[in-house]
């Protein structure tokens, strides 16, 4: 079975069969495949509660790097950081089931007119979508 991944002008995001926690761990194990380390996580229902009181969907952001690629980018476009890392999102659908998305690396960086960092944003986006795909291929597996 393959998975089937959507997408907005901005993001790419699959569904599924896994609880939030669970879905945060598998998502950083397919991002790390892919090359990408988490820079950061910003547990976006604890911040909400604890800054201003609201009550908020299970939600976190993950600030995903790949090295090389940033590398790459950063080399072209010295401004190019003021876009980076990539966000990815896990949020709870229910108890048994979550949202994984990830920025469009190319709808980002493609506010930037340099043809190297172009070429970045067109791996960067297949490997995030790599990684979706197999986190969602491998969780389909499992069930």
């Amino acid at each position: 079975m393959t998975a089937t991944m959507t997408e907005t002008t901005y993001g790419l995001s699959v569904t599924v069969e896994l609880p939030y926690a669970d879905a945060i761990e598998q998502t950083k194990q397919a991002l790390a495949r892919e090359g990408f380390g988490v820079l950061t996580e910003i547990d976006v229902r604890a911040t909400l509660k604890s800054k201003i009181g609201v009550d908020f969907e299970p939600y976190i952001i993950l600030g995903a790097c790949n090295p090389g690629l940033a590398h790459q980018a950063l080399t072209a476009e010295q401004e190019i950081g003021l876009l980076l890392p990539c966000n990815v999102v896990v949020r709870a659908i229910n108890d048994d089931r979550s949202a994984v998305s990830a920025m469009d690396p190319q709808a980002a960086l493609g506010l930037v007119d340099n043809a190297a960092v172009a070429a970045v944003a067109a791996e960067a986006r297949e490997r995030l979508e790599r990684a979706l795909l197999s986190l969602a291929d491998d969780v389909a597996k499992q069930s």
